[in-house]
């Protein structure tokens, strides 16, 4: 009944009309009237929208009714939202501005508020922290931390400063993509305030070096939390929490005590745990074992970036940072890519993607479905690959493709 169901709504979807797609009212006729009669009202508690619209990329929070939805959206004016947008160094500006392109061409109701920072080594300027204070809502670029810089990086101090805690990166098939595994579909939920990037090192003689590694409880017990609850809520079935503490007894022994201790309130949840090591070898042998994997801060980071490159390639997959204030949405791989900024070769799929993400986050699942769905196409009909992906074509000859793909869409819609 409800494969049915989806399939329904993917119908009704390609027949709306132009106009009601630009009035943003996709599917919730079905959801008010197609799903009337049937019994789908329990289902629908703790499923997501995106979901039961067989969309690969998940809200990080949104569930239909606001049920479990306890994160604030950004600030409106009006009918517009309105989000601080870093673009970042290396690829990142090149990356947004094609993010900027795709929105305007759909008729996004946002407004962005770019801010620069050109000095990245002195820290967030005031304006930026007002920013974020006041929109709550980030589209952020890369920030490159050098090797020796002995100061905060901008990452840090945007994850930490505004406590979003949880890092969401999805890896799933895209279609037209070659990737090591066509049947990988991960989702990666990282700690993403405290571990090894607390950043307490210290000298204590020459040549000796300590550094600290913080794990809470509060914190763990937290991101365990969310893990699970995002687990319920997109109707995975299984949750891995990855871990060293067979020789990290103390700080990665408390995160798999807390993740066990949450494991307990969702018994309908299949956990495990799994040694990082382990969780490698498996991840590129077997991903497909994989569902909801929750990981301390370090671990995430690497895992996230094996996980992307069997998925495809590390330009391919959005990332969310979510927290009690606000969100920040980026690439999954925070690479800055200098190597080839300036170049105009940069892939901004994983950007675009991410401001999809966003656009979940915000429940503008409408605009949401019709940017993915021209991005997908562009992979699954087209020959247009950026570098990275074995083709030749530029940044901005990806986003006009994606572009065109949204007129053609429209097109047939209207």
């Amino acid at each position: 009944m409800v494969h049915t169901l989806l399939r329904q709504a993917a119908t009704c979807f390609r027949k709306c009309t132009l106009d009601t797609l630009c009035r943003g009212q996709f599917l919730r006729r079905f959801v008010s009237g197609s799903a009337q009669g049937h019994d789908i009202t329990d289902v629908r508690r703790f499923v997501s929208p995106a979901l039961r619209q067989g969309s690969p990329i998940i809200s990080p929070t949104s569930i239909d009714g606001d049920v479990y939805n306890v994160y604030p959206a950004a600030t409106a004016v009006g009918d517009t939202k309105l989000i601080t947008m870093l673009p970042g160094e290396g690829i990142g500006p090149e990356c947004m501005e094609a993010l900027v392109a795709v929105f305007e061409a759909a008729h996004v109701p946002v407004e962005f508020e770019t801010y620069h920072i050109p000095e990245p080594e002195k820290g967030l300027p005031a304006s930026v922290i007002d920013a974020v204070n006041r929109n709550r809502l980030v589209m952020k670029g890369p920030f490159h931390t050098p090797y020796g810089f002995k100061g905060t990086s901008i990452n840090i101090l945007l994850r930490r400063g505004f406590d979003l805690f949880a890092n969401v990166v999805h890896v799933f098939p895209m279609p037209g993509v070659k990737a090591k595994y066509d049947d990988i579909d991960i989702v990666l939920v990282r700690e993403n305030t405290e571990g090894e990037y607390s950043g307490l090192e210290h000298s204590a003689v020459d040549g000796v070096v300590e550094s600290l590694k913080i794990v809470t409880e509060e914190h763990s017990l937290r991101i365990a939390e969310y893990a699970f609850r995002y687990a319920m809520r997109n109707n995975r079935k299984k949750v891995t929490c990855v871990h060293k503490a067979n020789i990290l007894k103390s700080a990665d022994g408390l995160f798999l005590e807390c993740a066990r201790h949450v494991a307990s309130k969702y018994p309908f949840i299949e956990f495990e745990s799994m040694i990082v090591d382990a969780t490698c070898m498996r991840m590129v042998s077997n991903p497909e074992q994989f569902d909801v994997v929750l990981l301390p801060n370090l671990y995430g980071n690497i895992v996230g970036s094996v996980a992307t490159s069997l998925g495809g390639g590390t330009g391919l997959f959005p990332g969310a940072n979510i927290g009690p204030s606000g969100a920040m949405f980026e690439q999954g791989v925070r690479h800055a890519g200098k190597g080839i900024s300036g170049r105009g070769i940069a892939n901004p799929t994983a950007t675009i993607l991410a401001g999809v993400m966003m656009l979940r986050y915000l429940k503008m699942f409408d605009f949401a479905d019709f940017i993915q769905d021209a991005v997908m196409s562009v992979y699954q009909e087209t020959d247009i690959r950026t570098p990275d992906m074995g083709g030749k074509a530029t940044t901005k000859q990806f986003t006009a493709a994606v572009i065109e793909k949204m007129d053609a869409i429209m097109e047939e819609l209207s």
